[in-house]
């Protein structure tokens, strides 16, 4: 094997991970609600209105309008990724907010240390990257469970890079 093929091969990476934020409602469930709570708001305020309580109609209005704005900036904050990479040679962050404005952070694996907050009765309530001068965190919309089964992952990935 030649040098150059040597090289090539150490930045190679063996450990990649796209980290996404979970949403519980898909956008078939996102329809049938918003749906569901359309009719019950149209059959609820045509009762108001029948009696002559006509405002009230307006606001069960509002209520609607409210709660899809609402669930519009919750799936567009699910737009955020981060995807992290890992080699012998090279640790790479990058960060996709949900405005699609993309950061990317390099490391050097011998370098970098993954500095894991935790609480007793939480878990793991913060993960970074860190070197002498620079720190980026990682994982944030993570869910407890998701965030130790990544940090396990990634310092295993981290002690094999430093050990090849």
């Amino acid at each position: 094997m030649s040098e150059t093929n040597a090289t090539f091969a150490a930045d190679e990476p063996f450990f990649k991970a796209l980290l996404l934020p979970h949403r519980s409602l898909g956008h078939t469930g996102f329809l049938i609600l918003m749906g569901t709570l359309t009719f019950g708001c149209m059959v609820t305020g045509a009762i108001f209105l029948s009696h002559g309580a006509w405002p009230i109609f307006g606001f069960l209005g509002l209520d609607v309008v409210a709660l899809y704005v609402a669930f519009r900036l919750n799936y567009r904050a699910a737009r955020a990724r981060e995807e992290v990479s890992v080699s012998r040679t090279s640790l790479d962050i990058l960060k996709t907010a949900p405005s699609g404005k993309s950061e990317q952070h390099h490391f050097n694996p011998f370098w970098a240390r993954f500095a894991v907050s935790r609480h007793d009765e939480i878990g793991i309530t913060g993960m970074a990257v860190e070197t002498r001068d620079n720190s980026v965190a990682i994982g944030s919309f993570l869910n407890p469970d998701d965030r130790e089964s990544f940090a396990t992952a990634f310092s295993r990935a981290l002690a094999t890079a430093r050990s090849r």
